[in-house]
């Protein structure tokens, strides 16, 4: 419950949600168990519902995707998430050393996790699409995102003021690269096999 409850105060009031979080010292299971796992449920779930039942408008009518063709796709988005998480947890731990704190991958992936916690709550966007809206908020959740980032690379990592703008930097860069790659395999992988089925 804890751990939801942190999910939260990181979004509303991140400095005291930073600071819980350092202070719990999370193991990695605790952390995908109780906040990874449910949280990126919610825009996988409420995209497959959004995209199959009310769809988007750019020009006409609605566009849907088949139930049969959203699923496949919508697990795949989710254990992307779950995975990407996973991945940059590890990535933080293995630049702990070079900057002069303990690391540890727990504190990694509570980082990353928490960090997309807004990411994870606007999920909720995809009950009703709405394209300029979805672009609009995906962009400051984003911004806001890479602020949580910054803010909580200090306290969970334990490293002084003076180096934790340096690893957030890095993470943030190694993040980026990460999410280039994760599009390039799912243009991969709508060749070979998920790819959108379209009804009007």
């Amino acid at each position: 419950m804890n751990s939801v409850l942190n999910g939260f105060l990181v979004v509303f009031n991140p400095k005291q949600g930073w600071a819980k979080i350092a202070g719990a010292r999370p193991s990695m299971v605790q952390t995908l168990a109780l906040h990874t796992i449910p949280f990126a449920l919610i825009p996988a779930v409420c995209w497959y519902i959004g995209v199959t039942r009310q769809g988007w408008t750019i020009m006409g009518d609605p566009v849907k995707l088949t139930a049969e063709s959203a699923l496949p796709m919508c697990i795949l988005f989710y254990l992307a998430m779950v995975g990407g998480v996973i991945f940059l947890g590890y990535m933080v731990n293995w630049m702990a050393a070079t900057y002069s704190t303990e690391g540890g991958v727990g504190k990694g992936v509570a980082l990353i996790s928490y960090t997309a916690s807004p990411f994870f709550l606007a999920g909720f966007l995809g009950l009703y699409p709405i394209l300029w809206l979805d672009v609009l908020v995906g962009t400051l959740v984003a911004c806001y995102c890479i602020y949580l980032l910054f803010l909580g690379t200090g306290p969970v990592m334990e490293v002084p003021p003076e180096r934790s703008f340096l690893y957030a930097a890095a993470v943030f860069a190694v993040a980026l690269v990460s999410f280039v790659a994760l599009l390039g395999a799912t243009v991969v992988l709508w060749d070979l096999g998920p790819a959108p089925e379209y009804t009007y």
